[in-house]
């Protein structure tokens, strides 16, 4: 058993405690107290290891009480074992209390391991940053490092914020973001994320966000703030109770004074209603099912899937159609210049060249390849007059001549008649001084596991997949027929999108839900509108994993089956949870009402189908199956 908390260590305490003097206790009054004593000596006696173990129960009762918040597990508790000590069921009501604190301490136990199976994995806060200045390294709290500061990470220390490495190579363990063992290996201009150890070399680190806005502290607060978004499952307990534990206390009062009326025997028929009220306790069904849930968050967490709250965890379990953006989700993202093809009376490196200057204040994939390709040296002040075309291109003066890089949609908007390509990849069309100069093809890798993704999807029940890009439906094509998606939208603006994904949503099967994953910017407004939003984490960007229900850390869609059979699998353990204990409670509850049921039959019925779900609930947190 993993070690307890204090409080939990207290507990326990307590409980051995009174264990120990309510077998003194009944020892005594079987072999020791006279039969003269009254029995205000063996009340008192039985007080004892009474307030031992419910001292708190009581003082909750009556603060809730006093708060208004009346019919709760407290009230049923202290109002039950107040009953059995009026009718001189002293050891019965001291036993109830008992076993109500050891399901109480079970339930401590299993969620602070569910806690700690989530903070071992988010144990990623950094204590310290090394940053250097003048040659000097001074330990810093992390959130007091600027951008562009320099930070020195040595072998074994945990990466503390976002940035660049400018200087060293070493093997990264990502495990804390990813949930994968192998080690990641990084070199001089790599991009590095902070939560990450580094294993072998030193490294220095020019920081590129602030701590609030690194991938630790995204992480951290996704969460931290998971359990604001409760599923369907945990309000349906939340308002069942509500209503259940002050119909079932009226019920047990029914059954105190309304029987005997009729047939006598008043004592016997409070007797009954207080066994009636230990059975009735909801314990089961109010911790089991958000534990179930916590669970299977973190069993997400434990794979490198962070889920923002159970809702989304219930909603994915229910996911029919899975929609993808193609370029960094189902491919790398990472373009390279495969061919120039210049027109004549231009050469290679003049069509490359001008399109690359063009280019040369934009981060875009595209823009980088093709900044990466040129070999000529880029002066940029030779650029002037740029102008960012969404979904078309670039517009911009070189040398005081406009060029214009972009796609076949901005050569119709140029009114310049362009020629097409046979070779797979995104076509770039570059006119020079009004008239079409030629093209060059930069292709985009697909992922290992895209392919194996979607047929895992599949064969997890997802009916169809669908991919959508800002690409030529040429490259879609050969796209999609390679990882065998059943749709595919090309030549998508962002708007376009968004129009498309609210058709899909449209013509969905009923109660099911439409996931889509991305990880651009423009993918945000895509991401907010589907049932559930899957993004990229690892390089993603900030805006879709805000946007996001769901975050994939190591940029995995291979991990979206494993999410959804993780979601299936907790509704079946809740839902299993549900069953089990109202099953039970109504089985029992009929034969406490009609007599053919004692106080520990009564104490089974609480703690004991407490016991037993909160041990199936602590199922979801095995993910092994999964990996």
């Amino acid at each position: 058993m993993s070690k307890l908390s204090k409080n939990e260590q207290k507990m326990l305490w307590r409980i051995l405690i009174a264990a120990a003097l309510l077998i003194a206790v009944r020892l005594a009054v079987a072999f020791w107290v006279p039969d003269s004593a009254t029995s205000l000596v063996v009340t008192l006696a039985y007080l004892v290891p009474y307030a031992v173990i419910g001292w708190d129960v009581m003082w909750r009762a009556i603060r809730n009480i006093a708060h208004g918040q009346v019919f709760d597990e407290n009230f049923l508790m202290a109002l039950a074992t107040v009953g059995a000590f009026a009718t001189g069921e002293y050891a019965e009501a001291v036993f109830v209390m008992l076993f109500y604190q050891v399901g109480e301490l079970f339930q401590d136990y299993a969620v602070g391991k569910s806690r700690a199976s989530i903070s071992a994995l988010m144990d990623i806060r950094p204590d310290y940053a090394n940053v250097e200045k003048d040659g000097v390294l001074t330990e810093t709290d992390p959130e007091e490092v600027t951008v562009g500061d320099i930070i020195v990470v040595k072998p074994g220390e945990r990466i503390p914020l976002d940035g660049v490495i400018v200087e060293g190579a070493s093997a990264l363990d990502t495990a804390a973001l990813t949930g994968e063992s192998a080690p990641r290996d990084v070199k001089a201009g790599d991009d590095i994320l902070s939560g990450c150890v580094n294993q072998t070399g030193l490294l220095r680190i020019r920081v590129a966000k602030p701590y609030g806005e690194s991938t630790v502290a995204r992480i951290l607060d996704l969460v931290e703030n998971a359990s604001e978004k409760k599923a369907a499952s945990e309000n349906f307990i939340t308002k069942f109770a509500r209503y259940y534990t002050p119909c079932v206390v009226l019920a047990a009062v029914a059954l105190a004074f309304i029987p005997p009326i009729f047939v006598g025997d008043f004592t016997d028929w409070f007797h009954r209603a207080l066994i009636f009220l230990v059975i009735s306790c909801p314990c089961a069904l109010v911790i089991s099912v958000p534990l179930s849930f916590f669970g299977g968050i973190g069993g997400a967490s434990k794979c490198g899937i962070l889920v923002k709250g159970s809702s989304y965890l219930e909603q994915l379990a229910k996911t029919s159609t899975v929609v993808f953006d193609k370029t960094g989700t189902l491919t790398k993202g990472t373009f390279s210049v495969t061919a120039v093809h210049p027109e004549e009376g231009y050469t290679a490196t003049q069509l490359l060249t001008s399109a690359a200057l063009a280019e040369s204040y934009s981060d875009h994939p595209i823009s980088l390849s093709l900044k990466g390709a040129c070999k000529e040296p880029l002066d940029p002040s030779r650029v002037t007059d740029v102008e960012e075309i969404a979904g078309h291109g670039v517009r911009a003066k070189i040398d005081g001549r406009e060029v214009c890089v972009g796609n076949s949609r901005l050569m119709e908007r140029e009114s310049v008649k362009w020629l097409p390509c046979e070779k797979p990849g995104t076509i770039v069309h570059v006119t020079i001084g009004g008239f079409y100069a030629g093209h060059i093809v930069i292709s985009d890798e697909v992922k290992p596991d895209a392919a194996a993704a979607i047929a895992d999807l599949k064969a997890n029940g997802v009916k169809k997949v669908v991919m959508l890009t800002g690409d030529t439906k040429e490259v879609a094509a050969s796209v999609a027929q390679t990882l065998g998606v059943d749709e595919f939208h090309a030549e998508l603006l962002p708007a376009d999108k968004v129009d498309l994904a609210e058709k899909l949503l449209a013509g969905k099967p009923d109660g099911t839900n439409l996931a889509f994953v991305g990880d651009g910017i423009n993918d945000a407004p895509v991401l907010t509108r589907a049932d559930i939003g899957i993004a990229m984490g690892a390089m993603g960007a900030d805006a879709a994993i805000e946007a996001a229900d769901i975050v994939l850390m190591d940029d995995q869609p291979s991990k979206i089956a494993t999410a959804m059979r993780i979601s299936r699998k907790t509704l079946r353990i809740v839902y299993q949870n549900i069953v089990f204990a109202l099953g039970v409670k109504a089985v029992v509850l009929v034969l406490g009402a009609l007599g053919m049921a004692n106080m520990w039959l009564a104490v089974f019925a609480d703690v004991g189908v407490a016991f037993i779900a909160i041990l199936n609930a602590t199922r979801a947190l095995r993910v092994k199956e999964f990996r």
